[in-house]
């Protein structure tokens, strides 16, 4: 008669279980709080002519490199500006962004330097056509609605013209 001898698992078999399932676990719980929005940011009021935009403060390279991803909705007068410490070409994309927006680059005065159209989860590149500190993230199409282009003038405290 056969004999049937389960032997143990050898502990590093244990182990290599244990740790991989915790490096699923740390994955999943990561992905889940990357994917939540930013809506708690601070807030600054930009005027455009007659029209108040009700703008977030992206301040830190962690804001900034999350922006507006994962945001269902926004607002027509709500925004996203971007602050950098220094002016040099910001070039942005649309990874994990579910939104179309418009990308108004502004000089230090508060000058529409150029605007770039932007379509949802896409990483095709856009560009500022010279350097600035400033990036003013809208709904697509708010800016056109409002015959705001190239050269027109936002106020706001944090550009240097007020």
């Amino acid at each position: 008669m056969n004999q049937l001898t389960i032997s143990p698992l050898p502990p590093q078999w244990l182990w290599t279980q244990r740790s991989a399932l915790m490096l699923v676990w740390w994955a999943l719980t990561l992905n889940v709080w990357a994917q939540e929005p930013q809506l708690g940011l601070p807030k600054a009021v930009i005027q455009a002519g007659m029209f108040q935009i009700d703008a977030q403060l992206a301040t830190t390279p962690q804001q900034r490199q999350t922006g507006l991803m994962y945001r269902k909705d926004m607002a027509a007068h709500e925004g996203m500006l971007f602050v950098f410490e220094e002016a040099q070409t910001q070039c942005f994309w649309m990874k994990n962004t579910l939104l179309p927006l418009t990308a108004a680059f502004v000089d230090d005065d508060g000058t529409v330097v150029n605007l770039a159209d932007m379509q949802p989860q896409t990483t095709d590149s856009h560009c500022s056509d010279k350097p600035v500190r400033f990036v003013l993230e809208m709904n697509q199409g708010w800016f056109a609605k409002k015959k705001i282009g190239k050269g027109y003038k936002l106020k706001a405290p944090v550009f240097s013209g007020k």
